[in-house]
C-alpha cells in the first residue's frame, strides 16, 4: 500500500510539472504551449510514419462549438502532414487578424505522436493574450491564425518545423501539434 501511494504522489508530481510546464505565458524557457517561440534548430522532421498518405484537414475530427472545451481526433489511418494546415471549423465575425495587432485567444493542444491532449487554456478558465506575427509564439501560430476573425475557431495541424523542433518540456522531438483555436478578441479595423 505504501508503495502505491509513492507512485502515485511521483505520478501526480510528474503530472503537475508538465501542466506547469504547457502553461501559455510563462517564462519561454519553460512553457511548451504557443507562448514559447519555437528552439531554433537546422534538423529535419523525423519521417512520416508508413501509415499512406498525409492526413488533411477533413482527417482530424473535433467536436464543441465556439466557446466550448472541444474534443480532437487524430486518425489512426494516415500520416501527419508534412506543412501547415489550416481549417476554419466556424467563420467569426468582422476582419480577419493580421500581423502586429493583439489578439486574445483560448485553445486546446493535442499531439500527434499519443493523440492526448498536452494543454487547454479552456481547462483554465484563462484567455491567451498575443501579438500576431512578433515572434511571442510557435511560428505556427503566427502564420496560421493570420485572418481568423472574431468569434471564429480554427484548426491548425502544425508541423515540427513550424512548433517546436527538436520538443523539450513535454513536446517531443519532432512532434506535430493540432491545436483547435478561439479567436476571443480580434481589433476592429477602423479605416
Amino acid at each position: 500500500m505504501q508503495k502505491i501511494g509513492k507512485i502515485a504522489a511521483v505520478a501526480a508530481a510528474t503530472a503537475a510539472a508538465a501542466l506547469s510546464l504547457t502553461a501559455c505565458g510563462g517564462d519561454s524557457d519553460t512553457a511548451a504551449g504557443p507562448g514559447s517561440p519555437a528552439p531554433q534548430n537546422s534538423a529535419a522532421p523525423a519521417s512520416a510514419p508508413s501509415a499512406g498518405r498525409e492526413c488533411t484537414a477533413d482527417d482530424i475530427k473535433t467536436t464543441g462549438s465556439f466557446g466550448q472545451a472541444p474534443t480532437i481526433t487524430i486518425p489512426d489511418t494516415c500520416a501527419p502532414p508534412k506543412k501547415l494546415i489550416t481549417k476554419d471549423l466556424s467563420e467569426g465575425t468582422g476582419g480577419g487578424a493580421k500581423a502586429g495587432q493583439k489578439v486574445t485567444m483560448n485553445y486546446t493542444l493535442v499531439t500527434w505522436s499519443d493523440k492526448q491532449k498536452l494543454d487547454s487554456s479552456f481547462d483554465r478558465g484563462q484567455t491567451f493574450p498575443l501579438t500576431l506575427g512578433a515572434g511571442e509564439v510557435i511560428p505556427g501560430w503566427d502564420q496560421g491564425l493570420v485572418g481568423i476573425k472574431q468569434g471564429g475557431r480554427r484548426l491548425l495541424v502544425i508541423p515540427p518545423d513550424l512548433g517546436y523542433g527538436q520538443g523539450g518540456n513535454g513536446i517531443k522531438p519532432n512532434e506535430t501539434l493540432v491545436f483547435v483555436t478561439d479567436a476571443v478578441t480580434v481589433p476592429t479595423d477602423k479605416g
